[in-house]
């Protein structure tokens, strides 16, 4: 660690413990999208729509997120996205309760608002980490060491969550709320946590400024304006790949599925995760001597490859490693495009770090509006899973990712092109 980096440890390691307590909350809508499409006998697109809720509130919460983020600064907006996300996991839990009739409803208005959470505490944990690293390749490295916390919730949940309810293709939302217990307790501990630590505030607004309104914004810069795009494929191809590919395993054949065990399923989710964190931690080591616009287009392209690979491969039976609930590895018999989309979180794990990185690379004062704004589009990991269940529902699940090869291509072109910065002219001290 630099100097800085160790002045600054203690709010470090919190905001990597929300980014644990993120993809925790938002690994929920996996295991939940198997049982609420069982439960409720829906099809693929509407068991996306929990996911989509949860990610969809990102648009909506993005700008007041950023504008809060100014006002009150890190700490305050920490804790009230920790406050809301209480709230939404009880929703959540509500959903349990009520009627068959209700239950759906309820669940999805949970998800709703457990976004909100999940959108402010991205808004703070991205740009802080960043700018506590001084930016630049030790910006990427911390903010991939970050989501390597990031990758560990995502890892467990899948794995974790089947463990305690069983097989999801046969539960109810009632079966999950151990683990919303879980997830209320993380939210209560972390408020208590945080309210005690002192967190630094760079970008917290507390000048008088002149009235006169400034004639630029973090939209005025083309390479931003591209990475918010960026970011929106980024989070749809990350979490469309898992989420489809448990459905794809455990829908029946007479639905196009493998009709595989649902908590064999999680283990094969459960380890994409599992190379992410371990993509992350890889990434994290080499950030700092790597570009990140080479991280970003050398993942992206190798992406792209396994994907295609996945969609045109006959579907040939192989035996694959997996990661289990009891923290051991195991084996598995899947077909080999199953281990190739897998073998994906490998390359989708550094390029939330380097998107970012990239997007606000020069923006000064306007990074902290930048990421309320650049936090609107994480919507694209429920619009994009949304339209790629419609194309599964309507084309089959491997031809359905064709949706993640156009984002994927969107990614490539941004790290070669769009991320250069050509607004270097306007002045953002």
């Amino acid at each position: 660690m630099t100097k800085q980096q160790k002045k600054y440890i203690l709010p470090i390691a919190m905001m990597f413990a929300l980014f644990f307590m993120i993809s925790f909350v938002t690994g929920l809508q996996n295991p939940m999208g198997v049982i609420v499409k069982n439960q409720f006998g829906v099809s693929n697109f509407l068991s996306q729509l929990g996911n989509a809720a949860n990610f969809i509130a990102y648009l909506c919460m993005g700008l007041p997120a950023g504008l809060l983020l100014q006002k009150i600064g890190y700490k305050k907006t920490a804790l009230t996205a920790i406050l809301v996300g209480l709230i939404g996991i009880g929703i959540s839990y509500l959903s349990s309760l009520v009627g068959q009739s209700s239950a759906y409803a309820v669940y999805i208005i949970g998800a709703f608002v457990s976004g909100f959470s999940m959108c402010m505490l991205n808004t703070v944990v991205n740009p802080m980490l960043n700018t506590l690293a001084g930016g630049g390749t030790k910006g990427n490295q911390m903010l991939q060491l970050g989501n390597t916390f990031n990758s560990l919730g995502a890892t467990i949940v899948p794995v974790f969550v089947g463990t305690l309810i069983g097989n999801a293709a046969n539960a109810s939302i009632s079966d999950a709320t151990p683990a919303l217990y879980i997830g209320m307790a993380l939210f209560a501990l972390a408020f208590i946590v945080l309210y005690f630590v002192n967190i630094p505030e760079p970008h917290l607004d507390t000048t008088h400024r002149s009235k006169q309104k400034d004639k630029h914004s973090p939209m005025s810069f083309r390479h931003f304006m591209f990475g918010t795009g960026a970011i929106f494929a980024y989070v749809g191809v990350e979490v469309g790949i898992p989420n489809i590919s448990n459905l794809y395993m455990t829908s029946s054949i007479e639905s196009g599925g493998l009709a595989m065990d649902a908590a064999v399923a999680g283990t094969v989710v459960g380890t994409y995760w599992f190379l992410m964190l371990i993509g992350r931690l890889a990434g994290a080591a080499i950030a700092a001597k790597i570009p990140s616009k080479i991280m970003l287009g050398g993942t992206s392209a190798v992406a792209t490859i396994f994907v295609l690979l996945a969609i045109f491969l006959p579907q040939t039976m192989i035996t694959m490693p997996v990661f289990k609930s009891d923290i051991s590895f195991g084996i598995v018999d899947v077909p080999f495009n199953i281990l190739l989309l897998v073998l994906c979180g490998l390359c989708t794990s550094v390029m939330w770090g380097s998107i970012f990185n990239l997007a606000v690379e020069g923006l000064g004062k306007y990074t902290a509006a930048a990421s309320g704004i650049f936090m609107m589009m994480v919507c694209g990991g429920g619009i994009l899973p949304l339209i790629q269940g419609f194309a599964a529902d309507k084309l089959g699940y491997l031809n359905s990712y064709f949706v993640v090869i156009i984002a994927l291509v969107y990614m490539l072109w941004y790290a070669f092109a769009g991320c250069k910065n050509v607004n270097k002219d306007i002045p953002t001290e």
